[in-house]
């Protein structure tokens, strides 16, 4: 699960070093949940490591905090982040951030709004209804137009949620 872009404008993800990410994945998997994705930014003079949690019933307090638990243990023994760092553990929420290609296909019928790393046609955001992933392409529908966007191009994306 290797996503291909980044996410505002921040070293995210596809920069987590190999080892960070697998171990992540392994102690997530094991106690049975999903791996929707990581952060990791520095700020200051310290780090952050968020992990995005998810399963089928949906995530509760007592899910981040055993997640929590057992990564922290793992992470103090491997010490795979040189320096400081605070550990989170999150649902990916209602307005879940879209970290891997496949997550393009997965939501594809729901509205997304994004955000571009350069312009296209004069335009940064964008915010339509997404259609999916066609060759390492984004396709969403924004007033009746088909609207492409190079999975590279994307800082971030994240689902609208409708009430």
């Amino acid at each position: 699960m290797r996503p291909t872009f980044s996410l505002n404008g921040r070293e995210f993800m596809r920069h987590v070093p190999e080892k960070l990410q697998q171990i992540v994945e392994d102690v997530v998997s094991s106690l049975g949940y999903e791996l929707v994705g990581i952060e990791y930014m520095m700020r200051d003079k310290s780090g952050l490591l968020r992990i995005y949690i998810d399963k089928e019933q949906g995530i509760v307090l007592d899910d981040c905090r055993a997640v929590s638990h057992q990564l922290s243990g793992v992470l103090d023994v491997e010490d795979p982040i040189a320096g400081n760092y605070d550990l989170e553990i999150s649902s990916p929420g209602m307005d879940r951030l879209l970290f891997k290609a496949s997550d393009f296909d997965r939501f594809a019928g729901q509205r997304v709004k994004i955000k571009l790393v350069s312009a296209i046609d004069g335009r940064k955001k964008f915010k339509g209804l997404l259609q999916g992933l066609q060759e390492e392409e984004v396709v969403i529908e924004q007033d009746g137009q088909e609207i492409r966007i190079s999975l590279a191009n994307i800082d971030q994306a994240r689902l609208v949620p409708e009430f």
